[in-house]
């Protein structure tokens, strides 16, 4: 683990992910009261003088609504905190967030809808396909925006995006430098989502990285956004070439099913994923114990000791009533990373959006954050953090550090 930790410093690779989300019906019912009465106290609050407007975007409702209602949840919280400690440079922060369900052209209205609120800052999106999308249009109007989520290095094309999370790619590089410095298996099967830019770019670095580690890719099967719910023909070939651990750089829906058919199957093999499977313990009526022993990469462990971290759980736990997975992490680094740069700018509301983010690009680049997902993160201007990982399994239906 040292050796890993170590090379992925040296070589400043990124990656990431954790812990397990409950009812995510209820969970919403208590994020959007919050959010509102957030948003009715923030305007008491400008009606005595200017405030940031920072926007969220990201799926609070459908499928992977776990994902975006742990970012708009640990957002708040991290707002909440500001706006009690004094606000940034003196100013409180109004926050708004906007349900995008998954779909790049919601997520562009959201953005519209959002602009029109008078953003000045976007949090967001929580995933890659819908920040592509946007980070287009905030390119046009050069607008800051950080995404705690998406991973994409599409996302960060454009000079004003910024990653919290680590990059497609370097999750598949660190993945496979895992595996292979552990001596966690030596014959790997990966079944991933050829529709999918999260999936495939983890897939294609895997891949290299794990033929210059002396990795065996023994099958590379993959699926579509119309076929994923029958993955035997996978797992077949996966048990057929003596696969010892199968590869799954996909979401979490998808590897419930995959876990579960793979009992059926008979199949004994290890799993391991990346901050795709984050939320599999939250599935609904998925046997928990079938992702007994699972392995995965993340910055953030919710079972860790320090005080930030220790906190950071309990406000989450009070208020959502479950453990924040990695997405709620992120999401609560890059609210202090956006507090961290106006405050290195000496930025106030009152500037163009243009002028914010040019202070704020310059920011970036010279800060140093001690976040729940990292000590001492940094960025390089190409929009890429660096951090390192930690290494996750599933034990008892939790997430656990490996020591």
């Amino acid at each position: 683990m040292k050796k890993f930790l170590s090379l992925l410093l040296a070589s400043a690779m990124p990656v990431s992910m954790l812990a397990g989300c409950a009812d995510t019906g209820a969970a919403s019912t208590d994020a959007q009261s919050s959010s509102a009465e957030a948003e009715t106290a923030s305007a008491d609050s400008s009606a005595s003088g200017a405030t940031f407007k920072i926007g969220g975007i990201g799926p609070i409702t459908g499928g992977a609504a776990v994902y975006g209602l742990a970012v708009m949840n640990a957002a708040q919280i991290a707002v909440d905190e500001i706006n009690a400690a004094g606000g940034i440079n003196g100013y409180q922060i109004e926050y708004n967030f906007q349900d995008d369900e998954l779909d790049n052209e919601k997520s562009v209205n959201a953005y519209n809808t959002l602009k029109d609120w008078g953003m000045q800052i976007l949090m967001g999106t929580v995933t890659s396909g819908c920040c592509v999308a946007v980070s287009a249009e905030t390119a046009k109007d050069n607008m800051f925006q950080i995404t705690p989520s998406g991973s994409s290095v599409d996302c960060i094309t454009n000079p004003n995006v910024f990653q919290v999370c680590f990059t497609d790619p370097n999750q598949g590089i660190a993945s496979a430098d895992y595996i292979a410095d552990n001596n966690v298996a030596s014959k790997v099967a990966v079944i991933y989502d050829s529709s999918d830019v999260y999936s495939s770019g983890i897939y294609a670095k895997f891949t290299e990285e794990a033929a210059a580690k002396g990795l065996e890719i023994v099958s590379a099967e993959a699926f579509t956004a119309d076929n994923k719910t029958d993955f035997s023909v996978q797992l077949q070939k996966a048990q057929e070439n003596g696969a010892e651990l199968i590869f799954l750089p996909i979401y979490y829906t998808e590897a419930s099913l995959i876990l579960s058919q793979a009992s059926k199957m008979g199949i004994n093999a290890k799993f391991f994923g990346c901050d795709g499977l984050d939320g599999i313990l939250g599935v609904e009526n998925f046997d928990t114990s079938l992702a007994e022993g699972v392995m995965l990469l993340t910055p953030f462990a919710a079972d860790a000791t320090d005080d930030a971290t220790k906190a950071f759980v309990a406000e989450y736990n009070k208020r959502f009533g479950e453990n924040p997975n990695q997405f709620a992490a992120d999401a609560y680094d890059a609210i202090y990373t956006i507090k961290a740069v106006l405050e290195a700018g000496n930025v106030d509301p009152s500037m163009s959006v243009s002028d914010i983010c040019e202070k704020c690009k310059t920011g970036m680049t010279t800060v140093k954050i001690d976040g729940l997902t990292g000590l001492q993160m940094t960025w390089s201007a190409d929009g890429t953090v660096d951090k390192a990982p930690k290494a996750m399994e599933i034990k008892g239906g939790e997430y656990k550090l490996i020591q």
